[in-house]
């Protein structure tokens, strides 16, 4: 299984030993990983030293080392630039796709996005049928801004009055930022594998944003995130502790429904890069596989993360 690694502990130095990740603390090997079960490092701490070797062990293997700020989220990252035998004409695809297909393809993410938030609120206990109103009234590139509608009766309700979304804050912002992180890196990557350019997305257009793709490909996946965060903060975690950090990298492996059976979150996030480059070739939105919303009863194996 595919694991995110989480470097959180000031000083460590990390290298690359025959097809091992080994993190050092004082030339004092404290841990190893076998190179090819890793999604992604999070470098979270301060004074990380690496080797030259171990960068490009994981670009050799397609997988992304993010570099996080004091609010644990990422600030830069590392992506290999070969990730698919198709690369140059998916690409060449995603440059010149059009904004008729790239708002459509915005369309079916935020409908997406607004389902699963209708998801993660049911599983929460708290109804959540005007959200089923809401997903049917958007429209090509979501021009009345549905998203942010929805946001605006999503975070009260599953959060309570009081909550306000501050990447700066200390609070269970801090355990959103971090989770998020997480899946950003998840997405980075299966849009890497998947032959496309992170940084040329179908909304998100900043041009100092390394992640523009893989941040409109995150969306829907976003619930996961909250409502983890949710139940963790329901048994008094309320910092970013090692627990914390434990579950939300453990919820790459969380089984979820799909249209070609069960999978795992990365599978899901593979699945939907995949269709997302045959969607930029074909120039139909149709063709993007996205996951498909849980059911109250599957979402509770967010409970297994914790109990882990």
């Amino acid at each position: 299984m595919e694991r995110i690694v989480d470097i959180a502990t000031d000083g460590r130095h990390l290298s690359a030993h025959r097809g091992f990740l080994i993190v050092s603390d004082k030339r004092v090997e404290v841990g190893r990983i076998p190179l090819d079960d890793i999604a992604a490092i999070i470098v979270n701490a301060h004074g990380i030293t690496w080797s030259t070797n171990v960068v490009v062990a994981l670009a050799q293997r397609g997988a992304v080392m993010l570099l996080c700020g004091s609010n644990h989220a990422p600030v830069a990252v590392c992506l290999p630039l070969d990730g698919h035998h198709a690369q140059n004409s998916r690409m060449r695809a995603q440059w010149e796709a059009g904004r008729p297909l790239s708002k459509q393809l915005w369309r079916r993410i935020v409908i997406a996005k607004i389902r699963w938030q209708a998801a993660a609120l049911e599983a929460n206990g708290v109804s959540a049928t005007a959200f089923d109103f809401l997903a049917r009234r958007v429209g090509s590139g979501d021009p009345d801004n549905v998203e942010a509608q929805a946001a605006r009766r999503y975070w009260p309700l599953l959060m309570g009055e009081g909550f306000r979304r501050d990447r700066d804050a200390d609070d269970v912002n801090a355990l959103l930022n971090y989770g998020y992180t997480v899946l950003r890196s998840l997405c980075a990557r299966a849009v890497v594998a998947s032959g496309l350019h992170p940084s040329i997305g179908v909304h998100h257009a900043n041009r100092t944003n390394p992640f523009a793709l893989a941040d409109d490909l995150i969306e829907p996946f976003r619930a996961l995130v909250d409502l983890l965060a949710v139940r963790l903060v329901a048994r008094g975690v309320t910092t970013l502790t090692p627990a914390a950090k434990h579950a939300f990298a453990g919820l790459i492996a969380l089984d979820l429904p799909g249209t070609d059976g069960t999978t795992t979150v990365a599978g899901a996030a593979n699945r939907a890069a995949q269709s997302l480059a045959r969607a930029f070739q074909s120039g139909q939105a149709a063709d993007i596989v996205l996951p498909v919303p849980p059911s109250a009863l599957e979402l509770a194996g967010l409970d297994t993360l914790i109990a882990a």
